[in-house]
């Protein structure tokens, strides 16, 4: 399905919806807001597409990698920036390489998982926990669903246990935000350090 939706632009037709063309508003904001600063460290962004929210990271000196399920995805992404520093890699959230667990400092996931049939949410959800480095920071941004409200999706928006369950024994909730007038959720988890024996 993700692959068929950035095939269809490629060949003349409609950019995803999803798409926004530009850096979410939504991390863009938060960014601003924590006054972020890569200094070097590890970003990785989940489901980039054609990698605006991987280059705006880059931009604030994270050394990024974007990934996405959709080859063609990756492949306009390359294009777009040809000059990027951004590593992007095709790779799938159900099936992450085991070497990127507790690699990151700071993970981002906007629409993703949504994005995905809600039988596989959770399973996305700890793949994408597991990412996240000690002392690092996931940031989730997803639009909202009330509990036992009906979807016909794509996309099938979050409920709010489906938000909290990004946290992991130690990747806990620091701050979890209705935004939007209420229609978005803005989640940011943090890990502790490890604590070795």
């Amino acid at each position: 399905m993700f692959e068929a939706m950035y095939a269809g632009p490629e060949a003349g037709g409609a950019k995803p919806p999803w798409d926004y063309g530009a850096p979410r508003p939504q991390l863009v904001e938060w960014a601003e807001a924590q006054n972020l600063a890569g200094g070097g460290r590890e970003a990785l962004v989940v489901g980039c597409g054609y990698g605006a929210d991987a280059e705006f990271l880059a931009l604030r000196g994270y050394r990024t990698t974007g990934f996405d399920f959709a080859p063609t995805a990756i492949a306009g992404a390359r294009r777009k920036y040809p000059a990027s520093e951004v590593n992007y890699l095709v790779a799938d959230v159900l099936n992450l390489p085991r070497e990127w667990q507790r690699m990151f400092d700071l993970v981002v996931e906007s629409l993703t998982v949504q994005s995905m049939p809600p039988e596989q949410h959770s399973v996305a959800a700890r793949n994408i926990a597991a990412l996240v480095a000690p002392e690092g920071t996931l940031l989730v941004l997803a639009t909202t669903r009330e509990q036992h409200s009906e979807v016909k999706g794509p996309p099938w928006p979050l409920t709010l246990a489906e938000v909290e369950g990004f946290s992991d024994g130690d990747l806990v909730v620091r701050r979890l935000e209705r935004i939007e007038s209420g229609t978005w959720w803005r989640a940011e988890l943090s890990r502790g350090r490890e604590r070795f024996a």
